[in-house]
């Protein structure tokens, strides 16, 4: 088997050569264009040429990129949320979209719960005081007896609830596409979304963008209780970040702890002058096991597509 790969995203390989002696291994040929991530589906269409497929981050695939690939096959997203990518528009052209659920879990949630306690103990502020060579000890609550809304139950909000109970924490889930029972059986207690935010001391996002309305929108953030924090390591568009810097800065909220931005990065965004934030790069998955994890699965997956095969994590229109 031959094929050739073009892979448009720079966190390929960034931390393990697994991947790319995975594509050797393959017999697939490599071109690269990451100088630019991510790239618009205009510039997409310029350079993806005779790729019999591709290896995206959050770079835009849409119809005019699969019209200008006729050799096109497979494109699978290094990670795992597609909203990037027309999985309508692939699949009509017969191309199979692919990812590499559960990869990035442990990576995702970690930083969920780094975010959530650098959050609430003042870590940044504490740190930055002390360099400054100022003794500053800030107050903050502890977790243990506090109610965690996990929005979003797949692998990663389940992982979350599995770390927040080891810190003695109350979980409450929502996520309408994991029956209440199953929720249950892994330890949280579901309830609507509106009904978890109202009895979150904390809630932390795990959902796919919205591609639309924010899902926390200015009303959805007053049900949260006053002293409340907020987690977002999933997508930007989730949230509407001038509601969220306003209950911020009344100090109605307590803190956030935000790794996406609506959009990235973040300039303007009034998140940047908020009071008590800590702001990461859209780094969630950036852990080196992922980073391993993520490429070898694609590109395995990629091969099977390219033999003819059946792939192990297709993505359904």
């Amino acid at each position: 088997m031959t094929g050739t790969v073009l892979v448009s995203t720079p966190s390929f390989g960034a931390r393990s050569n697994a991947p790319w002696a995975t594509l050797e291994e393959e017999g697939l040929v490599v071109r690269t264009d990451t100088e630019r991530h991510p790239l618009s589906a205009a510039d997409l269409a310029e350079v993806v040429g005779d790729a019999d497929a591709l290896i995206v981050g959050l770079d835009r695939v849409d119809a005019r990129v699969l019209a200008a690939a006729p050799s096109l096959r497979a494109v699978a997203k290094h990670g795992v949320g597609v909203d990037n990518i027309d999985v309508a528009a692939a699949a009509a052209r017969g191309v199979t979209v692919l990812n590499a659920p559960g990869s990035n879990t442990g990576a995702v949630a970690d930083l969920a719960f780094a975010l959530l306690l650098a959050t609430v103990r003042h870590i940044v502020p504490a740190h930055t005081a002390t360099a400054a060579g100022r003794w500053e000890r800030l107050y903050g609550p502890e977790l243990a007896g506090r109610t965690l809304a996990v929005i979003g139950f797949g692998r990663i909000g389940q992982a979350v609830a599995r770390r927040a109970a080891g810190f003695d924490m109350t979980v409450v889930a929502h996520d309408p596409f994991v029956p209440d029972e199953r929720i249950a059986q892994l330890g949280g207690h579901p309830l609507p979304l509106d009904e978890c935010l109202r009895r979150a001391d904390a809630v932390t996002l795990h959902v796919p963008g919205t591609g639309g309305a924010p899902l926390l929108d200015a009303e959805r953030i007053a049900l949260l209780k006053p002293g409340a924090y907020l987690v977002n390591t999933a997508r930007g568009d989730l949230i509407d970040e001038r509601a969220l810097a306003d209950a911020l800065t009344s100090g109605r909220l307590a803190g956030a702890g935000l790794d996406a931005f609506a959009t990235e990065p973040p300039s303007g965004s009034p998140l940047l002058t908020a009071p008590n934030v800590v702001l990461t790069p859209h780094m969630g998955a950036f852990s080196d096991d992922a980073n391993a994890a993520m490429g070898t699965t694609v590109v395995r997956d990629i091969a099977r597509v390219l033999r003819g095969e059946r792939p192990h994590n297709p993505v359904r229109a």
